[in-house]
This record gives structure tokens, C-alpha cells and sequence, in this order.
């Protein structure tokens, strides 16, 4: 009995061991389907966020990419805006002078005992206006305030009885127009310029900035035989060819009724008077290798050529051409701290006693005209300098400078007199404290070829400046 009951019991607790085993594994299988079904969620749930974020990035690049375009669009635009802005096409230059001297001065071609005098001068302002119409097509205007700013113009009256010249306090004299040009330059090997243009026969028409030549003045020796920057009215072509730029112009000439000893032609620059006779034209032609306004070896000639009697006023004065034939030589080498510029000028003036003789009888001119003309003149400059501050870190440039002049150096008929042989000798500096301003001193030896004329001195500061926008 004791037997069954312990066999029975065991066989009750084997079944309920085979049940609770059972529940175990049926418990066990159901958390392993639930974790997959977990797991599976959570993977489904990454995917859709993995997907999500692929769209955001995408979103992302597609604003930054529109971005990028609309500010490259707006750059675009602005930088367009800015291309055609008329303020973009305008330019402005200006550059002056203002200067002191300390000269012995002659009372008269016959005095022998000179007497010192010191001057100021506001020498001249410049300002200069420009405007680029298109890529072909621009206009310039240079205005030249000259010693104060005022100044006379100069009228023939015709209907006085002798023919006479007159002053009126009015436009034209120190204050002038000194360029005003319309360009049209398709290409860089040619262009043309026509109205009132620089007539580049002498260097200081090419170099007439402050910045641009050693010597506190311009130099003497051009002065003495050329008008200072020359300008006529008329029309020229010019273009570059490879190292080489050539101009050839047709412009009005000049009126020998105001030729003069002591400067030869340059008085007969028509500036002076209210309208510009042009019965006679003048032709210039010019050939330069390289370029005077950069560093480098250049070389440069220039020739001149012009009738003068048909522009006078009483042109039935005088039978001859009175013709005017010019030949300027120059170059300049400015390598490193090393500046050299030199010029040679020489011309000649057909029917030169007569011009002198019908400028004897025409009212109203001064006595100068009396004068004798030369039939040959000639002149030549020589400048050196050295730039300090390639040695020192000292913007200051020393030079030597020498100017000769003959106004007549021959005449037609008789012997020339050696009173108008002029020679300069000098040496000074140049400080410039900033690009835009040059402070110069000059001092040296004047000497006249007559024995009996004593040689004198001078001394001259000066300060000028530059600038573009």
C-alpha cells in the first residue's frame, strides 16, 4: 500500500514537473516571438527615420543650393549694376603746381647788372574729366587754371582803321582748355581722336605732370623755341604695334604775327586769340619704342610741319609761306633707382626776315616784335636722377639737370646775336611722402653766350601733386 501511494505520488509529480516544463518552454517561445515582433517594429521604425533623414539632407542641399544661386545671382547682379553705373564710366584727375623762385633779372637786353628778385606762384591746376561711353568710344576734358585763374583774351578788330589787336578781360588767357577730345579705338593697334588735342612734338606734352620730370620747373629749354603742352584743334590716329606707338595728326596752325625773339615760334600758339584762324593746317607725325610714362628704355621722334602766314590776320602783309618745319629727338632709360631723359629740338622758319619786317607795322602788337626772327632754332635738355629708396628706404630722389636754348641760332640775313643763347645748369631733390605729392629744391647757374653778361643764380622750390579716381 505504503508502495502504490509513494509510486502514485511520483507519477502525480512527474506529470506536474512535465506540465510546468511545458508551460516553461510554451512561456519561453512566446517572449522569443514577441522580441522578434519587437525588434522587427524598431527596425521598421529606424528605416523610416533612416528615410526621413535622407529627405531633411536632401531638403537641406536644395535650400543651401538655392541659396548659393540666389546670392550668386544677386552678386551677378549687383556687380552688373555696378559695370553699367555711369559713376563706374566717369573719371577725374587733377594735379598742380605751386612754386617759389629766387632769379637776377635784366631790365633789358642791354642791361649788364642784374637784380634778385623772389616770386610765388600757384603755377597751374589741372583738372581733368573723363567718360567712358562704351568699350570704343570715350571724351576728355582737361581745364588749366593757370597762376591765379585769370586771365585776357586776345581780338583782332578789322574794322579799325590800321587793323588793330585788342585785350578784354574775359575768357581764354590763364584760364583755358588745355585738351577736349572725343576717342574712338576699336582695337589697340588704332584709334582716332579728334577736337583739341595734345600735339606731342616736345616731351613736356607727354610728360607734363609734376611727378613726371626732376626740375621744379618745366624745362627752360623746350620753352624757349615750343608752346607749353601743346594743343591744337584737328584730328589724329595713333594705335600700338607691338614695342612701337605712332601718331599722325592734322591740326590748325600757327599765326606768325606773334613769333617772337626770345621764345621763336611758341607765341604764335593761337590760344590767345577768341577764334583760331585755319586757312593754314599744320602736320605732326610721331614714333615712339616703349613708353615715356613707364619704366624701361624708350626712344622717340617727332616731326613737325606747317604754313603760318595764312593764319595772320593781315595776311595780305606778307607774300611768303613763313613755313615752319620742327624735329624732336628724345628718349629716357629709368631702371631701378636709375633716371635719365634727354630731348633734342631743331627748326627752321622760312621768310623769317620777313615776318619780322610786316610784324613792325601792325598796330597794336608790342615792341618785341621788332626783333629779329631766327630762321634756325634749336634746343636740347638733359636730366639725371637717383632714387634714394632703393637704398635707403628714403622716397627721396638727387638730380642733375642741363637746359640749352637758341632761339637764333641762325638768321636770314646779318649775324645773329648771342644774347638769347642760354644755358642751365643745375642740381636738387625730389621728396615725395606719400605717391600722390612731390616736394622739390632746385638751385644753379645761368650763363649767357655774350662775355659781357654776367653768369647768374637761381633758386627754386616747389611742391606738386597728382591724383585719379
Amino acid at each position: 500500500m505504503t508502495l502504490k501511494l509513494t509510486t502514485l505520488g511520483m507519477a502525480i509529480a512527474s506529470l506536474l514537473a512535465g506540465n510546468a516544463y511545458a508551460d516553461t518552454q510554451t512561456n519561453s517561445t512566446a517572449n522569443t516571438t514577441s522580441l522578434a515582433e519587437s525588434i522587427a517594429r524598431q527596425e521598421q521604425a529606424l528605416n523610416q527615420l533612416k528615410q526621413e533623414l535622407i529627405k531633411l539632407k536632401a531638403q537641406q542641399a536644395e535650400k543651401q543650393y538655392d541659396q548659393h544661386t540666389l546670392t550668386q545671382a544677386v552678386q551677378q547682379q549687383v556687380s552688373q549694376e555696378a559695370e553699367n553705373s555711369p559713376w563706374r564710366r566717369f573719371k577725374f584727375e587733377s594735379y598742380g603746381s605751386m612754386n617759389y623762385t629766387s632769379d637776377e633779372y635784366f631790365d633789358n637786353v642791354q642791361d649788364t647788372t642784374p637784380e634778385r628778385r623772389g616770386r610765388l606762384d600757384l603755377e597751374r591746376i589741372v583738372t581733368e574729366f573723363g567718360y567712358q561711353f562704351n568699350d570704343e568710344w570715350d571724351m576728355e576734358v582737361e581745364i588749366e587754371y593757370e597762376h591765379g585763374g585769370t586771365g585776357s583774351a586776345l581780338e583782332y578788330d578789322g574794322f579799325d582803321e590800321f587793323g588793330e589787336f585788342e585785350s578784354e578781360v574775359e575768357a581764354g588767357g590763364e584760364v583755358m582748355i588745355e585738351k577736349a577730345q572725343l576717342r574712338y579705338r576699336p582695337s589697340k593697334a588704332f584709334g582716332v581722336k579728334f577736337g583739341n588735342i595734345h600735339l606731342p612734338v616736345g616731351l613736356s606734352s607727354v610728360l607734363h605732370k609734376p611727378n613726371q620730370y626732376l626740375t621744379v620747373l618745366r624745362h627752360r629749354s623746350e620753352a624757349a623755341m615750343l608752346p607749353a603742352v601743346w594743343n591744337e584743334t584737328g584730328i589724329g590716329i595713333f594705335g600700338d604695334l607691338g614695342d612701337f606707338h605712332y601718331q599722325a595728326q592734322v591740326v590748325s596752325g600757327l599765326n606768325s604775327e606773334y613769333f617772337r625773339t626770345y621764345d621763336w615760334i611758341a607765341s604764335g600758339h593761337q590760344k590767345r586769340f577768341e577764334h583760331i584762324n585755319a586757312d593754314e593746317l599744320a602736320y605732326m607725325l610721331r614714333l615712339d619704342y616703349g613708353s615715356f610714362k613707364l619704366p624701361g628704355l624708350v626712344l622717340g621722334a617727332a616731326y613737325y610741319y606747317g604754313n603760318t602766314s595764312g593764319n595772320r590776320h593781315k595776311s595780305n602783309k606778307l607774300a611768303g609761306d613763313g613755313s615752319v618745319s620742327l624735329l624732336a629727338l628724345s628718349g629716357a632709360y629709368v631702371d631701378g633707382p636709375w633716371i635719365l631723359r634727354g630731348q633734342y629740338l631743331q627748326g627752321t622758319l622760312d621768310d623769317a626776315d620777313a615776318i619780322t619786317q610786316a610784324n613792325k607795322t601792325t598796330p597794336g602788337l608790342k615792341p618785341g616784335n621788332f626783333a629779329q626772327l631766327g630762321s634756325k632754332a634749336e634746343s636740347f635738355f638733359v636730366e639725371a636722377g637717383l632714387d634714394l629708396n632703393h637704398f635707403f628706404s628714403v622716397p627721396l630722389t638727387v638730380f642733375a639737370n642741363l637746359d640749352y636754348a637758341n632761339p637764333l641760332s641762325e638768321v636770314e640775313t646779318g649775324t645773329a646775336t648771342k644774347r638769347y643763347e642760354n644755358t642751365w645748369t643745375s642740381v636738387g631733390i625730389n621728396y615725395s611722402p606719400i605717391p600722390e605729392i612731390v616736394i622739390k629744391a632746385e638751385g644753379g647757374l645761368h650763363q649767357v653766350a655774350v662775355a659781357a653778361i654776367p653768369d647768374t643764380h637761381f633758386f627754386a622750390l616747389g611742391v606738386g601733386y597728382q591724383f585719379s579716381l
